[in-house]
């Protein structure tokens, strides 16, 4: 049978839908007068790989659903929109981002389902080396809690920062860097906007899907690098449909073959199921 995969685009927090692209064929849907029968599910993603995925699973979606891939523009208004209902589902955090969203905004979402690990990096355009980091340097990381917390404890790991003792360092934030031998500079931005300080910082910590427009990879042009499952990229919905039949077929859709195929394909990311 075929499968429709729409893909639509919204730009901003408002919502404002810039494109709507081609419907993809695939496997699974049906057309015609059975087309009314079908549940159109709407997944948001931000960037490659994850959109990637969504079209995956798309085309491994059970008789009776289909996904249409909406592309956001940020990991704010992703979760904005699945908190609202305009979305039924999103693919591009991990669980304590989503945490966090939760606590501050007072929302809902449930992480159903771990997809895939990515390595997280540090990069600059002038240092070949981790060793080659200046007095002075800035030090460009994620403004969220929890990416910041990781950006930090992959400093401390390495002996360029202390972070204070007791404390979780996967909750550690700036004041609680206690030793900055070199005086490092901190620069916090959102995540997509990290790359802009790629030309200006000495060093700036990303994720590969971002980085990956700079012809950059972690394997190759990572200067630190760490791959943590607790950061495993999430299937989300809202709490009250973690349990109904279209997250199950969400959830089997993204665990499918087809899935595992393209995850395998990219050398910056691995299986989480």
């Amino acid at each position: 049978m075929p499968l429709r995969t729409v893909r639509s685009r919204i730009a901003s927090a408002a919502f404002a839908a810039i494109a709507t692209a081609v419907v993809l064929t695939g496997c699974a849907a049906s057309s015609g007068d059975a087309a009314s029968d079908v549940m159109t599910l709407r997944v948001g993603a931000v960037t490659s790989p994850a959109t990637d995925i969504v079209e995956a699973a798309g085309a491994a979606i059970a008789d009776g659903y289909e996904i249409e891939l909406v592309e956001v523009s940020d990991y704010v208004t992703i979760n904005n929109m699945l908190a609202a209902g305009d979305i039924d589902a999103n693919f591009s955090q991990h669980e304590p981002y989503m945490q966090e969203f939760n606590a501050k905004n007072g929302a809902s979402l449930e992480a159903v389902q771990p997809i895939y690990n990515f390595v997280i990096a540090f990069y600059s355009k002038t240092l070949t080396d981790i060793d080659q980091l200046p007095e002075d340097a800035t030090v460009a990381i994620p403004n969220d809690a929890s990416n910041t917390a990781r950006a930090l404890k992959l400093l401390a790991d390495a002996g360029i920062i202390g972070l204070s003792d007791g404390i979780d360092p996967y909750a550690a934030t700036l004041d609680d860097v206690v030793s900055n031998p070199q005086n490092l500079q901190f620069l916090s931005l959102e995540i997509n906007q990290l790359n802009t300080a790629y030309d200006e910082a000495d060093l700036v910590f990303q994720w590969p899907s971002h980085i990956a427009a700079l012809g950059l990879t972690p394997q190759d042009d990572g200067l630190l690098t760490e791959l943590d499952d607790r950061f495993a990229l999430q299937l989300v919905v809202p709490s009250a449909e973690a349990d109904s039949d279209a997250t199950k077929a969400l959830i089997d859709a993204f665990t499918s073959d087809e899935v595992r195929k393209v995850i395998d394909g990219n050398d910056t990311i691995e299986a989480a199921f």
